[in-house]
């Protein structure tokens, strides 16, 4: 590490442990700080009094040195985007807000409803062509594909209002919890905005998480995941659907999709054992055979040696039990939601089932 980056560690240390002791009232208060490292230069992520703009903000000053150093950008033109960069508050509040979990009953009908699902095979109807060439190409299913598009943005209708440059800048000087891994991101969407003219560093809009396009992919994931699916020498996820519906099949083989495998399987549970790791983990940290012997019976054949997690909805009825396998743990790279990746899952045989429900009268018209 230089020594320019040492010191300026140090002076945000010492103006952090001032803000602590003035909001202890001479007291200073025990808080956890870990080291926020960008690209090889570590930098401090301070939960500080939130500020219109970012301008003389010493954590932005040395992340855009490192930006200069370690990407060639030119540090003064740096400086005069983040100064038009805005702190949004209901950014913070949205982000504290995404923890608080609804019930399964509640959660579903938000996704898997009739709109959606209809939705849904009218999107199939209108791109079967290019859904069909991306499951040939990446083995995932066109409904699977479908159904992300779906709760993402419904289908390309709602991609998202916050300027990315706000909310990345907000959530990664702003939003301690997570600011590491928001810093990476503002690193990725800089990059892009250099790699992608479609992408405009103060024009593009997403979510207040920074996802952006029909696909909500955030910046790593457009850089490293997103296809020109129909050749025009671009990749672009804000229009067009050809590139959306081939970059969410590339993020999902690329983390590990088996095309023709099951996603999940309801489980019975039993004495006390299974109890310590339902919802523990979103990894697959054991195999069938394992659960079988901690009490978890699939309710379905399983191979003993298939890889599985096991998780829990939260009904009115009492808890659901299931057993997550390869390619719900894929869904979970997009979102890491077990709901998340259940709804995906349910609204995707909804859609399924009713285009094929729909297809019939046609198929017996016609012989």
């Amino acid at each position: 590490m230089s020594k320019i980056a040492s010191s300026g560690q140090e002076a945000t240390r010492q103006r952090y442990r001032a803000w602590r002791l003035a909001q202890g009232r001479g007291r200073l208060v025990p808080l956890g700080l870990g080291l926020l490292v960008i690209f090889g230069i570590a930098s401090l992520a301070l939960a500080r009094t939130p500020k219109k703009t970012y301008t003389g903000n010493p954590e932005l000053k040395l992340f855009i040195d490192a930006m200069a150093s370690k990407h060639g950008f030119d540090a003064a033109a740096l400086e005069t985007l983040f100064a038009r960069a805005i702190h949004q508050p209901r950014i913070i509040k949205a982000m504290s807000n995404a923890t608080k979990r609804k019930p399964w009953d509640d959660y579903r009908p938000m996704f898997v409803n009739p709109t959606r699902v209809e939705g849904g095979v009218r999107f199939w109807n209108e791109h079967s062509e290019v859904l069909a060439k991306a499951r040939r190409e990446f083995g995932v299913p066109e409904e699977l594909i479908i159904s992300i598009l779906g709760i993402e943005t419904h289908y390309g209708k709602n991609t998202g209002s916050f300027r990315v440059l706000d909310a990345l800048t907000t959530l990664a000087f702003d939003y301690p919890l997570r600011a590491d891994f928001f810093s990476s991101e503002l690193e990725q969407y800089l990059l892009l905005t250099r790699e992608e003219e479609v992408v405009g560093a103060l024009n593009a809009r997403g979510s207040y998480a920074g996802a952006m396009g029909i696909a909500q992919f955030m910046p790593g994931s457009y850089r490293y995941s997103a296809v020109d699916f129909d050749g025009d020498g671009r990749r672009d996820l804000f229009k067009n659907f050809d590139d959306a519906i081939g970059s969410v099949a590339n993020y999902l083989k690329r983390h590990g999709w088996l095309a023709g495998e099951p996603l999940v399987v309801r489980a019975q549970v039993s004495g006390e054992h299974y109890e310590t790791y339902v919802n523990s983990s979103l990894e697959l940290d054991h195999v069938v055979a394992q659960w079988k012997s901690l009490g978890v019976i699939p309710a379905e054949d399983v191979p003993n040696s298939e890889r599985a997690m096991l998780f829990s909805l939260r009904t009115r009825a009492g808890p659901q039990y299931w057993l997550g396998l390869n390619n719900f743990y894929v869904i979970t790279r997009y979102n890491r939601s077990s709901y998340y990746a259940m709804a995906v899952h349910d609204l995707a045989g909804e859609i399924r089932m009713n285009r094929d429900r729909q297809a019939r009268p046609a198929e017996e018209a016609e012989r």
